[in-house]
């Protein structure tokens, strides 16, 4: 199994998923838009993962590679791969898939719940009732068609959403490790603004290493339901 991974910024890494893939027997290669557009045959991998940035997916003018890579995301979902996409990420694919992606109400950055939607399915991902996970986004993403919304928040309704059975879009960050929070808060501390859910560089930082293990268990959960979900074009 093949696994590639589209990185924006060079701070927004895979971070805990790396392990998971290792261990799982997956090859990882990568495209890092920062430095090359260069993208692999599709027919040559079986999960594409999607990471966050801090531009907007509508901000083609200012990063031509945006069109491209939407249109190799909607080949993967079309063909059947198992695809994953994380804050912008998830915004990618609900553009690609042509789904609307725009400002938030709110920002919301920092530890806040979000609630797991019953999807009334039970071939559905399940998130729990409630669980504190990291946040860095203003922007959200109206659900595609054909989606099923699987997680939500006071803040943020679209939080997580399903399409069919290998496809996965997460508005939050289940993939941070202390470093690759660090990492964020350091490149992108300007966004720090006191708000209602945006919380201090501080707070962020201070969470116990149990949270992170938390939700590194809970994106190791999403990328096993992908991998037995998986069925070969």
């Amino acid at each position: 199994m093949r696994a590639h991974y589209f990185q924006h910024v060079p701070f927004e890494g895979l971070g805990s998923i790396e392990s998971w893939l290792t261990a799982a027997g997956y090859t990882i290669s990568e495209t890092r838009f920062y430095e090359s557009a260069a993208l692999p045959d599709l027919k040559q991998i079986d999960l594409l993962v999607v990471m966050g940035g801090p531009m907007s997916v509508n901000e083609e003018d200012q990063y031509p590679w945006l069109a491209e890579e939407k249109l190799y995301i909607r080949e993967a979902i079309q063909s059947g791969k198992q695809v994953l996409g994380i804050c912008l990420g998830a915004q990618l694919i609900a553009s690609a898939m042509g789904a609307e992606v725009v400002r938030n109400s709110e920002k919301e950055i920092g530890w806040f719940p979000v609630q797991g939607v019953d999807s009334g399915r039970a071939s559905t991902f399940a998130f729990p009732p409630s669980a504190e996970v990291f946040h860095w986004h203003g922007e959200t993403f109206a659900l595609p068609s054909g989606a099923i919304l699987i997680a939500r928040s006071k803040a943020c309704e679209n939080q997580a959403f399903q399409l069919g059975n290998s496809v996965i879009g997460l508005q939050f960050h289940l993939e941070t490790t202390p470093e690759s929070a660090r990492a964020i808060v350091t490149n992108c501390r300007d966004e720090l603004v006191a708000a209602q859910y945006v919380q201090t560089e501080d707070t962020i930082l201070s969470v116990r290493s149990d949270q992170y293990r938390s939700i590194n268990q809970m994106m190791g959960k999403v990328l096993s339901y992908l991998q037995q979900s998986y069925e070969k074009p």
